[in-house]
């Protein structure tokens, strides 16, 4: 059967009491019906990239969608004919997105949310007083963008916060601001650190990239988007399509998205067939004769060893309770 896997996007700004037990009971729950990818839970909420077969992936929706915690929750749902992840992985940490930005107060002024098809018509538009800005990292605006979007020298998220004078410099006061990333969970703090900072006309794009292309068809954003699974980097536009890529080693246009093949670097940048042949996959000269260099797989993902992999690692059953908030 052809697509018979789903893809799960997901994220939701919302206070847990106890989220030690609720991160818990929440793997065992993946692992007893299928679910495999990543989530971080945290006191401010939950965020993940899930993939299963199509009645589990239903049965995962229902889930958080029946607990009142989440009842706002927007799942971006894509079809595959490949399980995305390959193990589950559900981590507790302090952030459902690392910003160092307090969610907690902040959230109450962000951005109001902009629907794919009215922001399909701004970007085919472009007034002059709108600013399209991306708030992900480097390597994803690299790979692919929107239109004409105003991008960040931004090497992590987590340094988001510092970059206000760079903001300031490419984006008036008095615009309006849309802001996007690839579903939306960053949004949610940059747009209200924005209005925290004096950018009051601050907006932005209702479940990213990801959701704009499930319902639009991802219309002139430029190149591909950057995801956090197997697959590296997706389409998303199916209507105006172009690269814009650039190997990290020859220059040319490339819409592949890499690991570098040096075990101890890893890093991610566009690389052509040509580039990976001069490395090996590796970024560069240095990375290829120094370290542990992996075969190049033509992909760019190394998929980690699964030898010994056990699923019920990381669950405290003595943390085990009945779900918090149903």
């Amino acid at each position: 059967m052809k697509n018979k896997y789903q893809i799960l996007l997901f994220y939701c700004y919302s206070e847990i009491e106890d989220p030690i037990s609720f991160k818990n009971n929440h793997h065992l729950f993946c692992i007893q019906n299928n679910i495999k990818g990543r989530i971080i839970i945290s006191s401010e909420g939950i965020n993940g990239t899930v993939s299963g077969k199509r009645k589990d992936c239903i049965r995962y929706m229902q889930e958080l969608s029946s607990n009142k915690l989440f009842s706002e929750i927007d799942f971006k749902v894509e079809h595959s004919e490949n399980n995305a992840f390959k193990k589950i992985n559900v981590r507790l940490k302090s952030e459902i997105v690392n910003s160092g930005i307090s969610s907690k107060d902040i959230l109450k002024n962000k951005g109001e949310y902009i629907n794919p098809s009215e922001f399909k018509n701004i970007v085919k538009i472009q007034p002059k007083d709108v600013t399209i800005l991306d708030v992900r990292s480097n390597y994803e605006h690299k790979i692919g963008k929107f239109k004409n979007a105003v991008t960040l020298d931004l090497d992590n998220f987590r340094d988001f916060s510092s970059k206000i004078p760079e903001i300031e410099e490419k984006v008036k006061k008095t615009d309006k601001v849309i802001t996007y990333c690839t579903g939306g969970v960053k949004c949610e703090k940059a747009s209200a650190f924005l209005k925290k900072n004096g950018y009051e006309n601050v907006y932005q794009l209702h479940g990213g990239i990801i959701k704009y292309g499930i319902e639009e068809g991802g219309e002139n954003f430029e190149g591909k988007c950057y995801v956090f699974d197997d697959r590296i980097v997706k389409d998303v536009n199916s209507i105006n399509p172009i690269v814009i890529g650039k190997c990290y080693v020859t220059g040319e246009k490339t819409d592949r998205m890499v690991n570098c093949a040096n075990v101890l670097c890893n890093k991610h940048f566009p690389l052509s067939n040509k580039g990976a042949e001069i490395f090996n996959g590796c970024c560069s000269e240095d990375c290829l004769k120094n370290g542990k260099v992996r075969e190049f797989n033509g992909s760019g993902f190394y998929q980690k060893k699964l030898n010994g992999y056990n699923p019920y690692i990381g669950i405290d059953k003595s943390k085990l309770s009945k779900t918090t908030g149903k």
